[in-house]
């Protein structure tokens, strides 16, 4: 496996893995790299540093400085893309005729490139981005911050058409794969979950002392749901309900500030918010739009005892059976009066390692990404 070499276009510096797109690269690249597989990584970077630990499981890394600010912005092609842009890169691509990964839309400036029309080119979906673009729209506040991802949203949709210059779609969740399959029907499309940083269930059995809800808090999509859950939930639930993630917003600190059973823990690092998902009894995870595969919840039912989740979390996952699903505040009430007091048992453990290993275990990801692109088997 020494000779095979690969390109990797990141989206961002892919360490530390600490949120969703990032993790799959990451966690990506290490299994390849310990599969015998030669990566060439690119990042495009702003604001992370250049990490040692990614420096011994890749070749050669190289960095490029996105392009931030109006002038990406004016332009028909997404602000997400125009700003990866990089005479470096496409440089570096042609000096060899590897096969290339493209990490999401945001990295696909050159797909359709003619310098590289001869090379095997791979796109990781992570997310139908129009879509997204356009949750975020519905879940902003700010006039301006809505007029840009409504926008954005357009030109995503008109730039997804690039993709029929792929070879290869690997895509994250099933929902996104029918999506993709019926758009892109003369492309090769597959399924393939997400790399994520569990080999082992580590869930503790018994019973936790609180419900969890966490996220990165600076999305707006995340606070709303954490406001969602304080206002139609735990304002008549008197339960113990902590709320954890990066960068909560003023609105977030004064609504938890109210109630004395609500607890917020801002920017908790990696081994507390750890902690905080293996000892709560109920981690509740709520979205409103049904994008991707939710690393979180995946890491969640790695690390903690029961889920509670609405269908939207769940969509395209085939996790239905691991999780308890409520999608009416009454229900969601209901869920967590009946569950708050139940034992997480070894009945529980056996049944979510068999599901979780048959469907999401990275050495399965390994094997069938190896073989679509090295023919590997």
């Amino acid at each position: 496996m020494t000779d095979k070499h690969l390109h990797i276009i990141s989206f961002n510096v892919p360490y530390p893995a600490n949120y969703g797109g990032v993790i799959d690269v990451f966690y990506k690249i290490k299994a390849l790299y310990n599969a015998g597989i030669k990566i060439h990584l690119h990042c495009f970077e702003y604001g992370r540093n250049f990490p040692d630990e990614l420096k011994k499981i890749c070749f050669e890394i190289k960095y490029y400085k996105r392009k931030t600010g109006i002038i990406s912005n004016i332009s028909l092609k997404p602000y997400i893309v125009k700003s990866r842009k990089s005479q470096d890169l496409i440089n570096n691509l042609i000096k060899d005729n590897y096969p290339i990964l493209f990490e999401g839309l945001h990295t696909c400036y050159y797909i359709d490139d003619k310098r590289l029309k001869d090379r095997i080119k791979i796109y990781r979906e992570s997310n139908i981005e129009h879509h997204y673009y356009y949750h975020l729209f519905k879940s902003e506040r700010n006039i301006f911050k809505k007029l840009y991802f409504i926008t954005e949203s357009f030109k995503l949709k008109l730039f997804q058409s690039t993709l029929k210059n792929a070879d290869l779609m690997l895509v994250v969740s099933e929902k996104d794969t029918f999506y993709l399959h019926k758009n892109y029907p003369e492309n090769k499309i597959c399924y393939l979950p997400s790399f994520h940083p569990n080999e082992n269930l580590k869930v503790k059995q018994g019973i936790g002392s609180y419900i969890l809800y966490h996220g990165n808090l600076s999305v707006a999509e995340n606070e709303e749901a954490a406001c969602y859950l304080i206002e139609n939930i735990f304002n008549e639930i008197k339960l113990p309900f902590v709320i954890a993630g990066l960068n909560p917003g003023n609105k977030l600190k004064n609504l938890t500030a109210k109630y004395q059973h609500i607890k917020l823990i801002e920017n908790p690092n990696e081994q507390k918010m750890h902690e905080l998902i293996s000892e709560a009894q109920i981690n509740i995870l709520l979205t409103f739009q049904e994008t991707g595969l939710k690393l979180k919840l995946l890491n969640t039912l790695y690390n903690g005892r029961y889920c509670l989740v609405n269908n939207k979390m769940l969509a395209g996952t085939n996790l239905h059976e691991l999780c308890f699903i409520a999608d009416t505040n009454e229900d969601i009430k209901n869920t967590i009066n009946k569950i708050f007091t139940k034992e997480f048992n070894y009945k529980d453990l056996e049944e979510r390692e068999r599901i979780l290993n048959q469907n999401f275990s990275n050495q399965s990801n390994l094997n069938k990404l190896l073989q679509l692109v090295f023919d590997v088997k």
